[in-house]
């Protein structure tokens, strides 16, 4: 439920201020508009040598604190904001600050793959432990391990409503067939699946470098059906063009895809719409380009109401995992 912001400043329940960094200003106008709530003035700026600047122009001494910052392109830069943004707020006294990640950048690298490798997901863990946040809420992370990383409280939150919501109102007609592009996603897949009743397929994928990925075979009944991938990020494009190629071959009807995170790098959204997706749904949880806005087979699913609940309950110490039963 949303807070009550007098135009005092003061507020019913607990006292809770949003930060944004400038990694997606959209949703966090957004997510603050859901909460009735107005985004904390702070001025986040760059030096002429491109060192970040951070200033908190408000009062948040004994305030419950939420920055919300995607750590997507660029990455570096919008960490680095994430970390100075949270030891500006440490050094400002706030009670509790929670680093609100929509995208969690680096969560690819959560193992080690093979020998003298980092596990880069792990060090960012560090940096914003470090930093001083005492929480973190992220969305649909790439590994669920990854919430092991961190040595303070971690809220996974899941866009399967939204998507299965999203679906059940597009796809009402016809037999769905929900399908993982890889073996390991096949649990993200049978959640979903169970949430719209539909069974599940997977694409079989051989990867045989970093980027690049061939779909070698179909594991389940895709003839005649209407096929909807799920996954958590698309960079590149090229599994979920390869996937929708496979299926197709395999007798589908048309192939839809529904991803969390669209970091669509390179040429991508050239890739997705000369490709034969009917759909690619993704959401805002990383800022879209001008040219995921004008593609026209790509749409974008907010997410604001989600964390915007998900951050009330969370300063109302009420559950969070409730949402998604």
């Amino acid at each position: 439920m949303p807070f009550d912001a007098r135009e005092d400043g003061t507020r019913g329940g607990p006292r809770m201020k949003l930060v944004a960094g400038n990694s997606n200003r959209p949703l966090a106008e957004a997510i603050a508009q859901h909460l009735k709530l107005p985004l904390t003035k702070c001025q986040v700026k760059r030096f002429a040598d491109m060192e970040i600047f951070v200033e908190i122009q408000e009062n948040v001494r004994g305030e419950d604190v939420f920055i919300i910052q995607s750590t997507s392109f660029p990455a570096n830069d919008n960490l680095m904001e994430l970390l100075i943004l949270t030891d500006a707020l440490k050094r400002s006294s706030a009670r509790r600050i929670t680093a609100v990640i929509p995208y969690y950048g680096y969560a690819r690298q959560d193992r080690k793959p093979g020998p003298r490798t980092p596990i880069s997901a792990k060090l960012v863990a560090n940096l914003i432990e470090r930093a001083g946040a005492h929480r973190v809420m992220t969305l649909d992370l790439h590994a669920g391990q990854i919430q092991g990383f961190f040595d303070i409280p971690t809220d996974n939150l899941f866009g399967a409503p939204i998507m299965a919501r999203d679906i059940q109102e597009n796809y009402k007609n016809g037999d769905i067939v929900v399908v993982s592009p890889d073996v390991g996603g096949v649990v993200r897949a049978r959640a979903l699946a169970k949430r719209i009743e539909a069974p599940i397929a997977i694409c079989d994928k051989r990867r045989e470098k970093p980027g690049e990925s061939e779909v070698m075979n179909v594991i389940g009944d895709v003839k005649g059906k209407r096929c909807i991938l799920i996954d958590d990020i698309v960079d590149s494009g090229g599994t979920l063009v390869n996937a929708a190629e496979a299926l197709l071959k395999n007798g589908a009807v048309e192939v839809m895809a529904y991803i969390t995170h669209g970091v669509l790098s390179g040429g991508a959204v050239s890739r997705i719409q000369s490709s034969r997706l009917k759909s690619l749904v993704i959401t805002d949880s990383i800022l879209p380009t001008e040219a995921v806005k004008a593609a026209k087979n790509i749409r974008v699913l907010s997410i604001a109401g989600l964390i915007g609940e998900a951050i009330s309950r969370t300063s109302r110490e009420e559950s969070v995992s409730s949402l998604f039963y």
